[in-house]
């Protein structure tokens, strides 16, 4: 199986218009916490390039209590991987249009929280940025992604309990069907069209 091609590098984003839209740019908060943004590529379960660059925005608190997560797991060895965070309507709508399928893509108009801006698509790395292994790749769709599913090694299932365990203590909770996401429960955003700058 080929290697899959190295993440793309985040555009250096204008702070007054980030602020002004309501979002913050993850990476100046902490610019350890690694981005892996795989709709800015063809390496998603879509196979199709969904947003024009990649970036990792999220609603200010979000982004601080995700950057207090982050410093939790640094303590212990650890760091985040960010597949995907803030997603605004017009990409959810590119998604939608590949995929137009309720039990696996937000319809645009009922609004997916990551088009808040409160919700992640994350993983766990090692000090050497090494994925650890939570059974199942990013955007796996079947049981053996499911956070209930308990038939799984038992390493695997330490790592998503250090996963949830640390982000829960942030504030954010997860879903039954998919390990790597989680929401921001703390406050609550509207749904929001604006698209970052690519250049």
């Amino acid at each position: 199986m080929p290697a899959a091609p190295a993440p793309l590098p985040a555009p250096t984003l204008p702070k007054a218009s980030l602020e002004k839209n309501g979002f913050t740019d993850l990476t100046t908060l902490d610019a350890s916490i690694k981005l892996d943004i795989r709709y800015a590529t063809a390496d998603n379960f879509t196979h199709s390039k969904i947003y024009d660059c990649p970036a990792c925005l999220l609603r200010p608190e979000a982004a601080r209590a995700l950057a207090k997560a982050h410093k939790t797991l640094k303590n212990k060895g650890f760091g985040l991987k960010m597949f995907d965070c803030y997603r605004p309507r017009p990409y959810q709508q590119r998604l939608w249009d590949k995929v137009p399928n309720p039990d696996y893509v937000t319809p645009p108009a009922k609004g997916s929280m990551h088009s808040r801006g409160a919700a992640v698509d994350l993983t766990i790395v090692d000090k050497n940025g090494k994925e650890l292994d939570m059974g199942t790749p990013y955007d796996f769709f079947g049981v053996e992604a499911h956070t209930d599913n308990t038939n799984l090694p038992a390493n695997v299932l330490a790592n998503r309990r250090l996963l949830s365990e640390t982000l829960e203590a942030a504030g954010f909770k997860g879903i039954r069907t998919e390990w790597w996401h989680f929401s921001y429960q703390k406050k609550t955003y509207p749904l929001s069209d604006y698209v970052w700058p690519c250049k």
